[in-house]
């Protein structure tokens, strides 16, 4: 049984990278007879389906003093359901040859699938228990605790870690945006078995379902396989949360943590995907710090000061605040240095924006990598749901490279004044900087 389940498990991550050329994705929308809508994309050329469902809200949704009670019920989806224990689920998802993941981040709870045509409908029905009506056994929930909290433990002793919780406590304040979406140790350790139950019903609902379907299924089957797998899902959750206030008033915090190496982080606001000027934004950060080595940071600060291995900048997007991050490590007596060379470039790009030759380099890394992620049918299914959730237009995989190429220096130069704000970056550095 093991050797036939490895043999069909090669299979089902070969037929993953299967996937029609990223330029001839033909979207579908469909709507079941229930009235759940998904997106489709029909490649019936190998006996494969990838699936998945992304459920509004995350970790966003915990209560009060209730902080992780998503992360942690995520986690025991597949730990048991009606007469199986979490033995059991595992060994029926070997039989079918299917692969589950189950996953919550701050804005969404991710649910994917990759099944066998053969093995659909089976599979499917051993998802639909998990999502549905998972038992939350005590056993199963005082283990997976455990493994959260050694992972919360792990987490205060990490310096980029600490880095990133510090700078979202001082940008985001009480919003849960402020605060790990796994929980304290208190928080954790406090949970119960109630607490599992609510968090169920509140965060996967139909009321926040994105649906995203690539494989060897029509339109016409996909319908009722929808009805059937979520139907019984409760129709509303729990209330989405309000918009994050962000405060970024500039300066430096430090996080005394002995290292002999600093780790900075670094923000200001950010732009939203739907602001006209965001492909302009997204060019722009391409050149000076998300291109990899041949961004602007990089150059000045790794390659001619050698200040640091590695130094990033990014533009961040969430449901309910958007920023503009950026990070970097270097030794305790140069990391004053290194933040002094990024703000000047900050400066600098408001300043005088950008070459035609550094834009064009940009728009050419951008577009030329972009197919690249539509590298088989479960990304394309990833991808397909994240575009319904930011609101995006069904042919959007068509055009994003035409609005890439639309952005001009000009469009840079124009964002680059109005959006930087090298004074009003917000640095915490933890470690024991030397001039900070």
């Amino acid at each position: 049984m093991i050797r036939a389940w490895m043999a069909r498990g090669a299979m089902i991550v070969a037929m993953c990278v299967a996937a029609p050329a990223w330029a001839e994705i033909d979207i579908k929308e469909v709507t079941s007879p229930g009235g759940i809508k998904a997106w489709l994309v029909e490649e019936p050329s190998i006996p494969f389906v990838a699936l998945e469902l992304r459920f509004k809200g995350g970790t966003s949704l915990d209560t009060e003093g209730k902080r992780g009670a998503t992360n942690l019920m995520v986690g025991l989806l597949e730990e048991g359901t009606g007469e199986l224990d979490a033995q059991g689920f595992a060994k029926a998802s070997e039989e079918l040859a299917a692969q589950f993941g189950y996953d919550s981040h701050a804005d969404a709870v991710s649910i994917s699938a990759r099944v066998l045509s053969e093995n659909r409908d089976a599979a499917l029905d051993l998802l639909r228990q998990s999502l549905v009506a998972p038992s939350f056994p005590q056993d199963a929930l005082d283990r997976v605790r455990q493994q959260v909290l050694s992972g919360i433990r792990s987490d205060l002793k990490d310096p980029e870690r600490i880095a990133s919780t510090r700078l979202a406590e001082l940008i985001y304040g009480d919003h849960p945006y402020g605060s790990n979406g796994e929980g304290t140790v208190e928080s954790v350790t406090h949970l119960t078995r109630g607490d599992m139950i609510a968090a169920h019903q509140g965060a996967l609902a139909k009321d926040r379902l994105f649906v995203g379907v690539v494989g060897d299924i029509t339109a016409q089957e996909l319908g009722p396989l929808l009805d059937q797998l979520l139907g019984d899902l409760p129709e509303t959750g729990a209330p989405m949360p309000t918009p994050a206030q962000l405060e970024i008033a500039g300066g430096v915090d430090v996080v005394d943590f002995n290292t002999p190496q600093s780790v900075a982080v670094w923000a200001q606001e950010g732009m939203d995907r739907d602001d006209p000027d965001f492909f302009a934004a997204y060019v722009l950060n391409t050149i000076l710090g998300g291109g990899g080595f041949e961004s602007r940071l990089m150059t000045e600060v790794r390659e001619k000061r050698g200040l640091t291995y590695g130094v990033y900048s990014y533009l961040v997007l969430r449901d309910l605040a958007n920023v503009y991050l950026g990070s970097v490590s270097s030794a305790n007596d140069r990391v004053a240095q290194a933040l002094e060379v990024v703000q000047a470039e900050w400066a600098r790009m408001a300043a005088e924006g950008a070459t035609a030759e550094e834009v064009e380099k940009a728009k050419a890394l951008l577009t030329g990598a972009y197919p690249l992620r539509f590298d088989g049918n479960g990304a394309i299914a990833n991808i397909m749901v994240s575009m319904q959730m930011d609101g995006m237009p069904i042919d959007y995989i068509a055009t994003r490279n035409d609005r890439v190429d639309a952005v001009t220096t000009e469009d840079v130069a124009r964002v680059a004044r109005q959006f930087l704000d090298s004074d009003g970056l917000l640095f915490v550095v933890v470690g024991q900087p030397e001039g900070l």
